[in-house]
C-alpha cells in the first residue's frame, strides 16, 4: 500500500502521540478536520490505524507489508485452485510434451483410472528423457515421473502461503490439490482435485496490488 505524503505524516503523528483525537492531529498539521477525514477513513480502513469514540486515533502496530502477508495467509487454496492437466501412467512422453503444449503448462499430474494420483510429471523430467536419445513415443511418463509417496501434494483447506512456502522449499513450479480418499482395503488414496502453480501465486500479489 502506498500512503500519500500527508498520509505518512498522520502515521507518524499518531505513533508519537496516540491516542489522538482528529481535531489534535489537524491542528499539529495546520488543516481542517474535514480535509483530513478521507485520509483517516484510509488508513482506520487499512488497518494502518484505529479508532475510538471519545478517545482518538492510535496506532494499530500492523505495517502495509502485514497487513499484505495477513491477507495472503487468510486464501485458502480452494479459492484459487486451477484445474489440473492430468494423463495416464501408460502416456508417452511424446504426447505427454503435446498436452503441455496444447494446455500451455508445465507439469502434469499422473492419475490412475479412477482418478487417483500416481505421480508428476514436469518438463525437466521430459528434457531428460529427449536428452538421453531415446524414442519418446515408446516411453510411458510412469518411467520418468516421480512417484507417490515422493510427489508434494497440498488439499484444498490449506492456505495458498503454505503451498507457495512448499512450492518454493522443493524447487516445484506447481503442486497437485488432492482429496484424501479411504479405499476398500483400508489404504489411502489421493484424488486430483484441482492444480495449484507460480501463476496461482502471481495472479494473487497482482490482485492484492491492485486491491491496496
Amino acid at each position: 500500500m502506498d500512503l500519500t505524503k500527508r498520509q505518512e505524516e498522520i502515521m507518524s503523528i499518531v505513533k508519537d502521540n496516540g491516542p489522538i483525537t482528529s481535531e489534535q492531529i489537524a491542528e499539529r498539521l495546520s488543516l481542517t478536520r474535514a480535509t483530513l477525514r478521507p485520509d483517516l477513513a484510509i488508513l482506520t480502513m487499512a488497518g494502518l490505524l484505529d479508532a475510538r469514540p471519545r478517545v482518538g486515533y492510535f496506532f494499530s502496530g500492523k505495517t502495509p507489508n502485514r497487513l499484505v502477508a495477513q491477507k495472503i495467509k487468510r486464501v485458502l487454496i480452494g479459492e484459487i485452485k486451477s484445474l489440473p492437466v492430468v494423463v495416464k501412467d501408460d502416456c508417452s512422453a511424446h504426447n505427454a510434451i503435446v498436452n503441455m503444449f496444447l494446455e500451455d503448462c508445465g507439469t502434469l499430474f499422473v492419475v490412475s483410472d479412477n482418478n487417483l494420483l500416481q505421480g508428476v510429471v514436469s518438463r525437466k523430467d521430459l528434457l531428460k528423457a529427449a536428452l538421453g536419445g531415446k524414442d519418446l513415443n515408446s516411453i510411458p511418463v510412469g518411467v520418468v515421473m516421480t512417484r507417490m509417496p515422493n510427489v508434494v501434494t497440498v488439499e484444498s483447506d490449506e492456505t495458498l502461503w503454505k503451498a507457495a512456502k512448499k512450492m518454493a522449499v522443493h524447487e516445484i513450479d506447481a503442486l497437485p490439490v488432492v482429496r484424501r480418499i479411504r479405499m476398500d482395503d483400508g489404504s489411502e488414496g489421493f484424488e486430483v482435485v484441482g492444480r495449484v502453480s507460480k501463476s496461482n501465486v502471481t495472479r494473487l500479489f497482482v490482485e492484492l496490488g491492485e486491491g491496496l
